[in-house]
């Protein structure tokens, strides 16, 4: 199979583009900074997995908020009306989205059958997975696949927390009672393989078994046999990150149901076996 990999060098880009090449795909790079080239280079591929995207975890200035809509919303429009004149074209769009298309809150729990928040990232999510399967018309499959925290040594948010922990720094976040909707990098990887080969509609890249963020603190400092006593203020992250703090200050519950109904088994359900996979690594 031919793999056109958008935002391929990216932390789950890194880590699917050597899965594919594992398991003997063939990966063609391409950057979403001119969707036009993309498009072209998506000629004759099978698939295109598109990853890119502005990082979330930045203060949301008026300025960074136009920049996170165009890399998503933007981008994806202008490669899939480029991609309207390419032939022959892939038979399969994958469009990453996230668990920030549900909203927040402590008491809910959400699904894939769950609707989109009015917050302001619930309506950047869905601007995205609207321009994604503008894809359809073209007569292509097209998966969305919701990712929550990825948890890997070489990015995202367990690698920017460890030397923290190791130095027993480490605490719970605001109150300790928002949700955090996990999963393990292999896992992630695994579900984007499993819509390569298929799987189409929406797909929750999380564990199972969601935990609160004082839950967490608690098992990865209990895995790097730490202390974690030293909480962080949620004025202190709505200093650091102004009204991006609302996604760790106050979280969502989501469960994979669409994802384990196709069939999906996770190997890593419960994260003290994720965290231990991943530390005695």
């Amino acid at each position: 199979m031919r793999v056109v990999l958008l935002g391929g060098t990216g932390f789950i880009g890194k880590h699917l583009h050597a899965a594919l090449l594992a398991r003997g795909d063939e990966v063609v790079l391409a950057s979403m900074r001119d969707p036009a080239t993309a498009a072209r280079r998506a000629a004759g591929c099978d698939v295109v997995v598109n990853l890119a995207g502005e990082p979330i975890a930045q203060r949301w200035s008026p300025a960074v908020k136009a920049r996170l809509a165009e890399s998503r919303v933007g981008a994806t429009t202008a490669f899939l009306t480029a991609l309207a004149e390419i032939e022959p074209r892939p038979k399969a769009f994958i469009a990453a989205s996230a668990v920030g298309y549900y909203g927040t809150s402590e008491s809910a729990t959400f699904d894939e059958s769950s609707p989109a928040g009015t917050d302001y990232l619930g309506l950047l999510c869905a601007d995205w997975e609207r321009s994604s399967l503008e894809a359809e018309r073209l007569g292509m499959r097209v998966a969305l696949v919701r990712t929550g925290v990825v948890l890997g040594l070489d990015g995202g948010a367990l690698a920017k927390l460890l030397p923290i922990f190791r130095l027993g720094l480490g605490g719970p976040i605001g109150n300790g009672r928002e949700w955090l909707s996990w999963i393990h990098i292999e896992d992630q990887v695994a579900i984007y393989l499993a819509a390569i080969d298929g799987a189409e509609g929406v797909l929750n890249a999380t564990a199972p078994e969601p935990v609160t963020n004082a839950a967490f603190t608690a098992a990865l400092a209990a895995a790097l046999h730490r202390p974690a006593f030293v909480p962080v203020p949620a004025f202190a992250l709505r200093a650091l990150l102004g009204e991006g703090a609302t996604v760790l200050l106050e979280g969502q519950r989501v469960l994979p149901k669409r994802t384990l109904a196709l069939g999906y088994r996770f190997r890593f359900p419960h994260l003290g076996d994720a965290l231990q996979a991943l530390l005695s690594a």
